[in-house]
């Protein structure tokens, strides 16, 4: 008599958690900030000296050119990365929020079918930025501020990172870190907000939204490189006022808003788009290479991460 067949049972491909793909983000973001900031960082020295140059007889260079030679000459080639290690300690954990977070955000607001909206997209990328503003951006970008400014000055005061930051936490406390915080939360919400959707709108409208559909990752770069250009031109005057927040001459300003009315009232419009030509070439340069990275170490991870 024969046995009857006892069917087995197919394993049904189960969709990652928000957890898990946000864990992922994480991971690839990490890798990603690395490696992105040894690339770019001279472009990022340049902005902020520009970015703190100020009119009359404190002002120090006259366009990018002089910035670079002026800094070459004084402190040699290697004088272009003075600060990097801030910002290379920091460019970790600030990609690893970002990535981590707006995997996490964007496959909580998908809906059953498992696709984003453009709104929805938006919102992901704002929450993003929110997020690494305030786990990592802040205090990185107000101690490299910090940094660059000192070195501005007759006398610096501060010898070495570990000395620098030492002396800030010992006269300011913790929130001699955290200045500019809430320009710095508007101009990271904005730039991720806008990046992030121009990106996957602009991946959309060449697959025709067809998931099968892959896109090349030159492509992908320069797909970035315009979600950063958009991102310079719609969030620039934040950047001047966070960088102005963040100086060691902030105890002039009250707060974020003063320095903006100040700022307008002292050198007029055009100065909220300084180092917007360096900002430009860095940051698209950046989000470039930043996606195409991060674009890379993912089909890796969906590939060996199930």
């Amino acid at each position: 008599m024969m046995q009857p067949q006892i069917p087995v049972p197919v394993p049904v491909p189960v969709a990652a958690s928000s957890g898990e793909k946000g864990l992922k983000g994480v991971i690839a973001g990490a890798i990603t900030g690395g490696l992105e900031i040894m690339i770019t960082y001279p472009t990022e020295f340049v902005k902020t000296q520009l970015q703190l140059d100020e009119k009359g007889e404190l002002k120090k260079f006259d366009g990018i050119a002089d910035c670079v030679k002026k800094t070459v000459k004084q402190n040699g080639f290697f004088g272009l990365y003075r600060g990097l290690s801030v910002l290379l300690l920091g460019s970790v954990p600030k990609s690893a929020a970002r990535f981590g977070a707006y995997e996490f955000f964007s496959s909580k607001m998908r809906d059953e079918n498992g696709d984003l909206s453009m709104t929805r997209r938006f919102f992901s990328g704002m929450l993003a930025g929110m997020t690494e503003a305030v786990v990592a951006v802040t205090p990185m970008e107000t101690i490299k501020v910090r940094f660059i400014s000192d070195q501005r000055s007759a006398k610096p005061q501060y010898k070495g990172l570990f000395h620098g930051v030492g002396r800030i936490f010992k006269s300011e406390g913790i929130g001699g870190i955290y200045k500019g915080l809430p320009a710095t939360v508007v101009k990271q919400g904005s730039n991720q907000a806008i990046r992030f959707f121009v990106l996957f709108s602009l991946k959309d409208l060449y697959t025709g939204r067809d998931k099968t559909k892959t896109v090349p990752k030159v492509l992908v770069g320069v797909f970035g490189a315009i979600a950063g250009a958009a991102s310079v031109f719609g969030n620039n005057p934040i950047d001047v006022v966070k960088t102005r927040m963040q100086s060691l001459d902030s105890a002039k300003y009250k707060n974020s808003l003063d320095c903006a009315v100040k700022i307008l009232r002292q050198e007029g419009p055009m100065a909220f788009y300084k180092g917007t030509v360096p900002r430009l070439g860095r940051v698209c340069a950046d989000v470039a290479i930043t996606f195409m990275i991060y674009d890379s170490i993912m089909d890796l991870f969906n590939l060996v991460w199930k």
